[in-house]
């Protein structure tokens, strides 16, 4: 019988690219304090976020396998949090505009139990297109962008402002879904689609 698996997470993204994916998980969203950009690189940053995230619930479930991700921005070596509110998030728009950036997630999976434990990153570079002031507020007024890193979504309207995108897109959705397979797998969780 394979083991409960736990998605360490309140993201929405998520929770719809594991769906999607034919995988049978439960929510549990952990209350931890992230580590923020200022003492830490963004390497660091993520896997140190994925990991509290996934031994925050892991310790309460050690028999189950446990996934915990962190995703962040990266423009010229700054990362690019959440915006508070629209106008830093008309900001943010402003600065990605006809420039590429970095989109990094890292992924910890555990299983306490068996004293299993693996962790990865993926890095994603998106290429936005240039914008112009009334296509960011066109972009804004149809999509929430405080919950997002970046303020922007690939997903849905993200086609308007992204040119392209080079490696996982569903990295920059908020899980590379390729990788985090492969890695399930070995912990004996499998899709029901195979």
């Amino acid at each position: 019988m394979a083991a409960r698996f736990i998605l360490a997470s309140g993201s929405p993204r998520r929770r719809q690219l594991l769906e999607e994916a034919g995988y049978e998980f439960e929510i549990n969203q952990p209350a931890v304090a992230e580590v923020s950009a200022e003492s830490f690189t963004i390497r660091e940053i993520t896997i140190c976020n994925a990991t509290r995230k996934a031994l925050a619930v892991a310790r309460n479930f050690p028999d189950a396998v446990v996934l915990g991700a962190d995703t962040l921005v990266a423009l010229g070596g700054e990362v690019i949090g959440k915006p508070a509110d629209l106008a830093r998030a008309q900001e943010i728009l402003r600065r990605l505009s006809g420039r590429s950036h970095e989109v990094r997630t890292a992924v910890f999976i555990c299983h306490l139990a068996r004293g299993q434990v693996h962790s990865f990153q993926e890095v994603s570079r998106v290429h936005f297109r240039a914008l112009g002031h009334d296509a960011i507020l066109k972009y804004l007024a149809k999509v929430d962008p405080l919950d997002k890193a970046g303020a922007y979504a690939a997903q849905g309207h993200g086609t308007e402002i992204i040119e392209r995108i080079e490696g996982s897109y569903s990295n920059v959705v908020g899980l590379p879904m390729e990788s985090t397979a492969r890695v399930l797998r070995g912990f004996g969780i499998k899709s029901r689609l195979g």
